[in-house]
């Protein structure tokens, strides 16, 4: 069974940061992209960045210059940094590989 756990949401201030990690366990045949989504109240799940194997980044125009994306290939983890945090911002963040799909996400919540 393959299983992704998700970590590092929480309550930031407005311009604080967050880490979010993701490490994806189980029977993995082989991970390409690694990714994260977000989805706000009311509103469609949306691309935030994604990462392949070869360190291959693409990102929502909006956020590029405060979200960063990393991943450990050897330990199947995918980390997003997120500077700058605003209020539009809160949403819950999903984990996606494709080999696994989707992550059950974690609140991250912008307010002061």
């Amino acid at each position: 069974q393959v299983q992704l756990v998700e970590s590092g949401g929480g309550l930031v201030q407005p311009g604080g940061s967050l880490r979010l990690s993701c490490a994806a366990s189980g029977s993995i045949f082989r991970i390409y992209v690694m990714g994260w989504y977000r989805q706000a109240p009311g509103k469609q799940r949306e691309l935030v960045a994604t990462i392949t194997t070869g360190g291959s980044t693409n990102y929502a125009d909006s956020l590029k210059g405060r979200f960063t994306i990393s991943r450990d290939n050897a330990k199947n983890t995918v980390y997003l940094q997120m500077n700058g945090l605003k209020p539009e911002d809160t949403a819950v963040y999903y984990c996606y590989t494709d080999s696994t799909g989707w992550g059950q996400g974690t609140q991250v919540t912008v307010s002061s």
